[in-house]
């Protein structure tokens, strides 16, 4: 005998049998209830088939089952008690499940002026009192929300660069738990890209207090000299490296975490509900596939360097930008070294006015020095090249000042030229290689390699789920964005700021270092360092040590107010008693192409 769960009956008669018994069987290509054949057709008519009638047995094949064809659902008929063929699992023992209402429900009662329960008065749990809520299945055991635990939770932060380095400094001193995510395969993974660079602001500034405190802690690390300028790869291994390697630092610290999202847990950037007490969602890619993290606060100091702004005008690609990938590079290449074969002889144009550009065409002009062949082209949009040679010996730091006097030496005496007024729209094949339009189609240049180092703009894809303030103008934030504007500030001052003026709708949610400025054009570290204090004591509740700013930076000798009028063809001279500016040190991000 063999068994077929779900096989019905096809009359009333035989169905109040087969309920009595509460079981059928099929045998021999017919079904029986309480003992009695029942004509059915055989199995094999029903091979294959999802749904097929089969009027003269009066039976409908129905997913593998006989069922009934009365008019009374099928549904809800008794079946046997026996798992389906190719059980597949659906919803787990532990979700939160409706649970369905009683299916013999009372029949509504004819209008009248009677109480809905009769003559009787109804109890208030009754029909006609209060509705009886619909019934939900509790989990095994409750927990604790992350919402009642979120002060015990760690600040995450998300970048361990020398802001971010700085920020777990902070947070160390001030007895604070952290996580320190890091998208790289090390620290300061983005200053290593440029690791040939030699900066301009000398170790004075290179070196945040608190993490000079954790490191004088360790009495095998050797602090460097201040007067010294140091390349990108010496600030790494003699001050980073260091740092992250202190065990309070290198417990919590991740590496190749790429932060995706951030978010509120259980809140989309639409949801009030308990917005500002649920804690902060982090996912983040790994090897081992994505993970979740939860914050009680965040401090985003992941930088700008691997979001660089495109070459073409507006802001936009310019047309073969994308196809000509294989000859464009962005940043600063290692033209002396690693790259020097890809440039080595080439015909190279650098584009971009930063401090990132001048380097670049430095270095060039160092290679061709080497390599007589190499031919340097540098487009600037700007028709007034003043800025381009910056404050000179008037700029308070030494080195700084000399990029622009080196650069200008260089262009005056025929080693680069210079393209001025050059708003980029297209890159094009040509016979002789890579042929440069301006905007309305006319060819400027004709080169091999292109260098871009026109500044960078903050990745802003992972906090699309939350509610932030950003400048118009700079992407910066809100309160900061006029501070740093370019058109709108002068002579570059950056008045001290902290927690209050970094602060988003987003309770507890901080832009630090390059970010916090957006596209602005210039930084210097030791405007970072002094964001990350103020945020680390207002996130420890030492509200009055984080509005207590201190900020002082050095002047650059030019003032961008007076070169906005030699722009415009006023003879305003340029005087060197500018307030104090911050500015890229020597590189870490580069300025717009303007």
């Amino acid at each position: 005998m063999q068994a077929w769960a779900g096989g019905l009956v096809r009359n009333k008669a035989e169905q109040e049998k087969f309920e009595q018994h509460d079981n059928s069987y099929f045998i021999e290509g017919a079904w029986t209830a309480s003992g009695e054949v029942i004509e059915a057709p055989n199995p094999e008519q029903a091979q294959g088939s999802h749904q097929q009638d089969f009027s003269e047995s009066g039976l409908r094949l129905f997913n593998g089952q006989f069922v009934s064809v009365e008019e009374k659902p099928f549904l809800e008929r008794k079946t046997m008690n026996q798992s389906l063929p190719n059980q597949r699992n659906f919803i787990q023992p532990q979700a939160n499940v409706i649970q369905p209402s009683s299916p013999t429900s009372t029949p509504p009662l004819a209008a009248s002026n009677a109480p809905c329960c009769g003559e009787i008065a109804a109890p208030a749990d009754s029909c006609c009192g209060a509705t009886e809520p619909t019934s939900i299945s509790a989990k095994p055991e409750a927990k604790t929300s992350r919402a009642d635990n979120r002060e015990s939770l760690p600040i995450a932060i998300i970048g361990a660069g020398p802001i971010g380095l700085a920020a777990a400094a902070n947070l160390i001193q001030r007895d604070q738990d952290f996580i320190l995510l890091e998208a790289g395969p090390r620290i300061a993974a983005s200053i290593w890209e440029w690791r040939h660079v030699r900066l301009f602001t000398p170790w004075s500034y290179l070196i945040a207090p608190a993490s000079k405190r954790i490191l004088q802690a360790d009495h095998s690390w050797q602090a460097p000299d201040d007067n010294e300028v140091p390349f990108a790869k010496e600030l790494v291994e003699r001050y980073l490296d260091p740092l992250a390697a202190n065990e309070r630092i290198a417990s919590r610290l991740k590496l190749n975490h790429q932060v995706t999202t951030i978010s509120r847990d259980g809140h989309d950037r639409m949801k009030d509900g308990n917005r500002n007490e649920a804690p902060f969602l982090i996912v983040a890619d790994t090897p081992d596939g994505p993970r979740r993290f939860y914050a009680r606060a965040v401090i985003d100091a992941s930088g700008t360097w691997n979001t660089p702004n495109p070459m073409g005008a507006g802001g936009i690609e310019a047309d073969g930008e994308q196809q000509f990938q294989d000859h464009i590079r962005y940043g600063m290449p290692d033209v002396l070294d690693r790259e020097r074969d890809r440039y080595a002889g080439k015909r190279v144009l650098v584009v971009g006015s930063g401090h990132s550009a001048t380097g670049a065409v430095l270095s060039l002009v160092e290679l061709a020095n080497e390599a007589p062949e190499t031919m340097i082209a540098w487009a600037v949009r700007r028709t007034n090249p003043a800025k381009l040679w910056g404050g000179g010996e008037a700029d308070e730091i030494q080195a700084r000042g000399a990029l622009g006097t080196r650069v200008k030496e260089a262009i005056e005496s025929g080693k680069a030229t210079l393209l001025t007024n050059l708003a980029i729209g297209a890159i094009c094949q040509h016979t002789d290689g890579l042929e440069i339009l301006n905007v309305d189609g006319v060819p400027q240049v004709i080169v091999d390699e292109i260098t871009v180092a026109t500044g960078s703009r903050p990745n802003l894809n992972m906090l699309r789920e939350l509610r932030l303030e950003l400048d118009a103008a700079t992407e910066a934030t809100k309160a900061l964005g006029p501070l740093i504007d370019p058109n709108q500030h002068s002579c570059g001052s950056v008045p001290p700021h902290g927690a209050k003026e970094l602060k988003h709708p987003e309770g507890g949610f901080y832009l630090a270092g390059m970010k916090s400025y957006g596209r602005a054009p210039t930084f210097l570290m030791r405007t970072g360092y002094e964001q990350v204090r103020s945020i680390a004591a207002e996130l420890s509740g030492d509200h009055e040590a984080a509005r207590k700013v201190e900020l002082t930076l050095p002047s650059t000798g030019v003032c961008s107010t007076d070169l906005v009028n030699q722009e415009r063809g006023d003879s305003c001279k340029i005087t060197s008693s500018c307030e104090t500016n911050v500015s890229i040190e020597a590189s870490n991000r580069c300025e717009a192409n303007g």
